[in-house]
């Protein structure tokens, strides 16, 4: 006995005149389910995850415009900023006609969905986090240590360790750290060397470190994430790695302060959980979902 998989489509649509690739699949009638991917990866870290769901769920996850295959134009003509690409990234749900959906965040998409979230509050029926952060405690102290200081002041000296993180080599180690050895082998190379390519692109270097330098404008908004769990009891699942050096487990037990009833698992893997237990995962999003979000309106 088999199961019908429903098909992967791929997309692009004009937001600003910006080609924005993105995943699409699921009926086209069913909640919606919009996927955030992070640095440095793109929509390709959920293509274990979207034929899982696929069946109840339409689920949409588009690149970030500067990563992956949607268009990438240079710092110098785009403002590379957490509010800007969040900003787009509600113009590319109205663009889709996106007005109620679920969010899953993870690392970069957090702060992006999040802005959102404060943005359109109406709009979120439910978040599930999976290594995405909104809590001073969920950050690695040695693994922010270079990007507190380019933060702080951006030099020549501060960006050449922050460089160094989107080398093949750092984010091989985004991928294997924390992974115990009995998952190792289910971990993909091709997918760090995908992220590689991608990110070893002409400009990408000034997309990405103004970026990271820009990171502690989200931090400031920390306690307004928090607050807007607070007034908006939004249902929330956290799914975390929590073997992630980047993202630490206090992280994600930090939701039940301003959310009681947060679903928090913490599974025995790193920062890109979907690489080992994408099936785990699946499961646990749909039975949250279907006990937290209608199927049907």
């Amino acid at each position: 006995m088999t199961s019908t998989v429903l098909p992967t489509h791929h997309h692009t649509v004009k937001v600003r005149d910006h080609e924005i690739a993105y995943r699409e699949a699921g009926p086209a009638d069913a909640p919606v389910l919009l996927l955030l991917h992070g640095f440095p990866t793109s929509s390709h870290m959920f293509r274990d995850l979207i034929p899982r769901l696929a069946d109840s769920y339409r689920l949409i996850a588009p690149d970030h415009l500067g990563f992956g295959l949607s268009a990438a134009p240079s710092a110098a003509d785009f403002d590379y900023t957490f509010a800007e690409l969040a900003a787009l990234t509600a113009e590319f749900t109205e663009a889709l006609g996106l007005d109620r959906f679920a969010l899953y965040i993870q690392d970069y998409g957090s702060p992006i969905g999040l802005r959102l979230a404060l943005a359109h509050p109406e709009r979120i029926t439910a978040i599930i986090s999976q290594n995405g952060n909104a809590y001073d405690e969920g950050l690695g102290t040695e693994a922010w240590a270079p990007v507190r200081a380019l933060i702080e002041e951006r030099t020549p000296e501060t960006e050449e360790p922050v460089r160094a993180i989107r080398s093949l080599d750092g984010i091989r180690w985004q991928y294997e750290t924390g992974v115990p050895a009995e998952y190792r082998d289910l971990l993909d190379p091709g997918a760090w060397h995908h992220d590689a390519a991608l990110m070893a692109r002409e400009g990408q270097d000034e997309i990405q470190l103004g970026l990271i330098a820009d990171y502690g404008s989200n931090f400031t908004l920390y306690p307004a994430f928090q607050e807007y769990f607070r007034t908006s009891r939004v249902p929330l699942l956290a799914v975390w790695g929590e073997g992630d050096q980047v993202f630490v487990p206090a992280g994600a037990e930090a939701f039940r302060r301003d959310l009681p009833d947060a679903e928090i698992h913490l599974l025995p893997t790193g920062h890109f959980a979907l690489e080992t237990h994408a099936p785990a995962i699946a499961a646990l999003i749909g039975d949250f979902l279907a006990r937290r979000v209608p199927l049907r309106p």
